[in-house]
């Protein structure tokens, strides 16, 4: 019997799964499992007896744990993670192909296998950091400032969710200013002037917004997007469409690369579901780390 330790964000999403529903759940397929809330102090504590880690929450969830799996020392015991997304967005969880009943998703981990996830190092700013589904500049951490001077939980519909922040990302697009970016990717020059600079490890980033169709979280490589000042208006219609539930045959700027330097006019600026703060503009250089974490993946989900 496989042993796994479940890791829970009980105030996730839409609260919709409970502790004693999520160990029926795992225990009815036959795993040992025991039970820990990422709310209390305790959480990080790993038993070397565990086979697995299971996080259940959204995308800020998954990052939390990433931040304590990063923080172990090399020759501790490096566990893989099976996901039960049930945040707002589920970033890493749709990369990765992972949705469905949670039942399904649970009996999926019997023959699931692991599958290498990279990391993003950036240097050059005061504290070090660390992504795993995008390091950007520009509209998306100016989105994330708007929706938190908004009050919080006003919406609990993850579906309004979505529709209110990708609504709300429209406004900061119409009124945003483009701003130069020198941009470097594996020592050839993109420099221009934009409204977006994302560097990209998933293929969705913010109110799950699909911006990379050929992003491999386990390739080695970032996928950069672009959105230059004449493309503005396009973007606008790209997320209007969006917002009506159509389909947009918009193409983004894309670049592959594994080493990145910029220097950004602006002071807007995020890594994953974090606002970074800076008081003028800063240059950085973004490194991808190769297979850092595992994550149990399979096919058959449904």
């Amino acid at each position: 019997m496989k042993r796994a330790q479940l890791l829970h964000n009980p105030h996730a999403g839409e609260k919709d799964f409970s502790k004693k529903e999520l160990m029926k759940l795992i225990g009815a397929e036959g795993f040992e499992c025991i039970y820990s809330s990422i709310k209390k102090d305790s959480w990080e504590e790993f038993d070397d007896e565990t086979d697995f880690l299971i996080i259940a929450g959204g995308d800020g969830t998954v990052r939390r744990v990433a931040k304590a799996l990063v923080k172990r020392r090399l020759l501790d015991k490096q566990f893989p993670i099976a996901l039960l997304p049930h945040g707002t967005a589920n970033n890493v969880a749709a990369t990765l192909n992972i949705s469905g009943d949670i039942s399904n998703i649970i009996r999926s981990w019997h023959k699931a296998t692991p599958k290498k996830f990279d990391l993003g190092k950036v240097w050059g700013l005061s504290d070090e950091l660390f992504f795993l589904e995008g390091f950007g500049f520009g509209i998306f951490p100016k989105l994330m400032k708007v929706m938190k001077k908004m009050e919080e939980g006003l919406i609990e519909n993850r579906d309004e969710k979505i529709r209110t922040a990708r609504a709300v990302l429209l406004d900061v697009v119409m009124s945003y200013k483009a701003r130069q970016c020198t941009i470097v990717a594996d020592e050839v020059d993109h420099t221009g002037k934009y409204i977006l600079v994302e560097v990209m490890n998933t293929t969705s980033i913010g109110p799950n917004l699909g911006l990379s169709n050929s992003g491999d979280p386990g390739d080695g490589e970032f996928e950069v997007v672009l959105i230059p000042e004449s493309h503005q208006k396009k973007f606008e219609a790209f997320l209007l469409n969006r917002i009506n539930g159509k389909e947009d045959t918009y193409s983004f700027t894309t670049l592959k690369a594994k080493k990145i330097q910029v220097f950004w006019e602006g002071k807007d600026l995020h890594a994953d579901d974090e606002i970074v703060k800076i008081e003028k503009p800063v240059e950085v250089t973004i490194e991808i780390q190769p297979g850092i974490l595992e994550f149990l993946v399979t096919e058959d989900i449904a």
